[in-house]
């Protein structure tokens, strides 16, 4: 347990960051599974939106440090691919 003053701050403050980062995480888990969802009914025009809407959020994820820059690449990479798949 935290002692010194600084400590009890640094604890408090990590407490309000990792409530905010799991929301932030959430919430691109969220647009990713409307595309997911999107594409498993086959409905083109809503599966691109449904992307389109995701990709901003996802690069969102990457200058807030929630998730990596190539793994958010990867993903869209991936989502893109699926949705363009779709005939």
């Amino acid at each position: 347990m935290a002692n010194s003053p600084q400590a009890k701050k640094r604890a408090r403050q990590a407490d309000r960051r990792a409530a905010v980062n799991k929301n932030r995480r959430s919430r691109i888990r969220t647009f990713l599974r409307t595309v997911e969802e999107a594409i498993a009914s086959g409905d083109k025009t809503a599966a691109a939106a449904a992307l389109k809407a995701a990709q901003p959020e996802l690069m969102r994820g990457v200058t807030k440090g929630i998730i990596h820059k190539n793994t958010a690449a990867r993903k869209m990479s991936r989502l893109a691919a699926r949705v363009k798949a779709i005939a």
